[in-house]
């Protein structure tokens, strides 16, 4: 099986496979923080309207028992859940603006996979 495929009728993500589907929380927030405004918003504008068949499909298996294409497809729902307050709050703005710097904050479980 392709390590970037995802299962069928979601094929049409799969281009964000690569850069998107990340395992960690640390992995998920550092992709964030080096993105552009355009490409976040560009990864919000083609998940947001299939989350609901994301999350349809995703809760039909038990958590951490998910078969890898359909893990993919979870982790790519986790990087939109760390997107859209950017663009929803922030104006596509990539960093928590009037902040602390985020690098300051370190998740105890970041390292983890989902």
């Amino acid at each position: 099986m392709n390590p970037l495929s995802l299962p069928k009728s979601f094929e049409a993500l799969e281009p964000l496979v690569a850069t998107w589907a990340l395992a960690t929380q640390d992995a998920r927030q550092q992709r964030r923080i080096r993105s552009t405004r355009g490409e976040l918003r560009a990864f919000y504008d083609a998940m947001l309207p299939r989350l609901p068949d994301i999350l349809t499909h995703v809760d039909g298996f038990p958590l951490g028992d998910l078969p890898p294409a359909s893990a993919r497809l979870f982790n790519l729902a986790l990087s939109l859940a760390e997107v859209a307050p950017h663009i929803e709050l922030y104006g596509g703005d990539p960093k928590v603006p009037h902040s602390f710097d985020e690098a300051r904050f370190v998740a105890d479980h970041g390292r983890v996979a989902a």
